[in-house]
């Protein structure tokens, strides 16, 4: 089970420094990847987009750079990264529980999460809540870390418990909220697995597209 009071006050902790240690410890990888998501909902023509946990706000920044016209708005629970995300000048932010998130049935075109559903009290309940809000056909498209396979699994897995704790403690002092991070992406579902996790909360056509030889997939479905 995730624990979402450590989570809001390890993020609370680091959400000045959050965006540059995510640079730093992806080598800025994960910029490309949150721009290919961003090439894949403006392919939507979206007007409403939900982009829940998202934090200091890269991904919906990302968005309403390509989809200008949309309504973006940027949902997490907590408010000190929201705070971050503002400096960005993202109009649309709420501060909201994805357990309960307080939107209508049927409320946006387009439902994205990067790197935060890993982190929810329930996966389930993340994945009916973002199903819920989005309309009929609208798009699911989930962002988080995966384990590779092959040669690759045991050097990720090294720097993952390793490497990527220290160099983040040294960077933010938070070392707990990284060591924190690594369990949390080997218990995550991924590939097959998550697939079928969100085809069994209500929505349909799921995805899965590995990045950067598996280190990081993309989910997407439809609400049928």
């Amino acid at each position: 089970m995730q624990d979402p009071k450590y989570v809001r006050s390890a993020f609370a902790r680091i959400a000045d420094r959050y965006v540059v240690t995510n640079h730093v410890l992806s080598l800025g990888i994960d910029v490309l990847w949150r721009k290919k998501v961003g090439r894949i909902v403006a392919a939507e023509q979206p007007k409403d987009v939900l982009d829940l946990a998202t934090g200091s706000g890269d991904l919906a920044a990302e968005i309403q750079g390509r989809v200008p016209e949309a309504t973006v708005v940027g949902a997490d629970f907590c408010v000190p990264m929201l705070d971050e995300a503002r400096k960005r000048g993202l109009k649309h932010l709420v501060a909201a529980d994805g357990m309960a998130l307080p939107f209508a049935d049927n409320s946006f075109d387009v439902a994205t999460v990067a790197f935060g559903l890993r982190n929810m009290a329930s996966w389930d309940q993340g994945l009916k809540e973002m199903g819920r809000v989005l309309r009929p056909g609208g798009l699911l498209l989930v962002l988080d870390f995966s384990l590779p396979t092959g040669i690759l699994r045991a050097p990720y897995r090294f720097y993952l418990h390793k490497v990527l704790p220290n160099v983040a403690g040294t960077l933010t002092g938070q070392r707990d909220a990284y060591a924190y991070l690594g369990g949390t992406i080997e218990k995550f579902p991924s590939g097959g697995d998550m697939v079928a996790m969100i085809e069994r909360n209500g929505l349909r056509d799921a995805k899965a597209d590995p990045l950067s030889f598996g280190v990081a997939s993309i989910y997407t479905a439809r609400k049928g």
